[in-house]
């Protein structure tokens, strides 16, 4: 794959579907607020394995560190297993796979699940090859607790017929809503597609969040990073997977939006998020998150 790493990002959406204000945040039946998450997440920061690919190991462990995470890019399998044992959660990306690579990640996973931790599936161009339609149907076999992809990716997964290419999504977001409702129901996890408005789903619960930038997609790794914070929000609140998942893409949206004010074009804007990630606050979070039923 040439670019594996590339980011599956957004760009600033706008529609008049209502929103929900964070003190409605009821209706989506989430135990609290995204940014009463944001705030337990640094002041307990979780250790977070990521087994992602080499593309996106730097940028993904500066925004787990940005957002006040601890990332660990373990993924050899004679020590995968063992480490995922320690670590607070796990998120698994095929960007770059290797037979080896595979075996860490099924190690990881598999520590995961028997110990109750969650985990992260980044399906990356699953559909392209064999190889990795193959490893990725081992790996959900292995029930991760939350599965992230753009909209081709969840297309795909659910059995239908995508247009992505190589790494790249070329399906908007809203026809993926469907499969994406299909894959939590029979995967029994909460799934997440992103793209210019994010959806998420447990099967039964659903909604869509607004935000980031056009610049996004043009920075390579931020989609795979957005995989590792997911992780990071579920580690610190666990018992709502549900309500992690919104948080961690609220989070990256605001974040997204805030670096596009000074931007002037993607080399600008890959600093700038990262600086808007570290400084946004749990007020700031919850003022300007926009979160609506689906």
């Amino acid at each position: 794959m040439p670019a594996e790493g590339v980011a599956r990002g957004r760009g600033i959406a706008r529609t008049n579907r209502p929103v929900l204000a964070p003190p409605e945040r009821g209706h989506m039946q989430t135990r609290t607020t995204p940014g009463a998450m944001l705030k337990a997440m640094r002041e307990k920061p979780p250790l977070v394995q990521c087994i992602t690919n080499y593309v996106a190991m730097n940028i993904a462990a500066n925004v787990l560190l940005a957002a006040g995470a601890s990332p660990a890019m373990v993924h050899a399998a004679e020590e995968a297993g063992e480490f995922a044992g320690i670590a607070s959660a796990v998120t698994i990306n095929i960007g770059t796979l290797s037979t080896q690579w595979i075996d860490g990640m099924q190690a990881a996973a598999k520590v995961a699940t028997s110990t109750g931790k969650p985990w992260v599936l980044d399906p990356v161009a699953h559909y392209a090859t064999a190889f990795r339609r193959n490893a990725v149907a081992d790996l959900l076999a292995l029930r991760p607790t939350i599965i992230r992809g753009n909209a081709s990716e969840i297309i795909a997964l659910a059995g239908g017929e995508s247009r992505g290419q190589g790494v790249d999504s070329r399906d908007p977001v809203e026809q993926a809503e469907s499969s994406a409702r299909w894959l939590a129901e029979r995967q029994r996890a909460v799934v997440a597609v992103t793209g210019a408005v994010d959806f998420v789903t447990d099967g039964e619960r659903a909604v869509r969040i607004e935000g980031g930038s056009v610049l996004m997609p043009r920075v390579t790794a931020l989609g795979c990073s957005l995989t590792c914070l997911v992780g990071a929000f579920a580690a610190t609140v666990p018992d709502d997977i549900f309500g992690a998942t919104v948080a961690a893409l609220s989070t990256f949206a605001i974040a997204g939006e805030e670096a596009a004010l000074g931007a002037a074009g993607p080399g600008s804007f890959s600093w700038r998020f990262l600086d808007a990630l570290a400084a946004l606050d749990a007020e700031t979070l919850d003022a300007r998150a926009r979160i609506s039923a689906a």
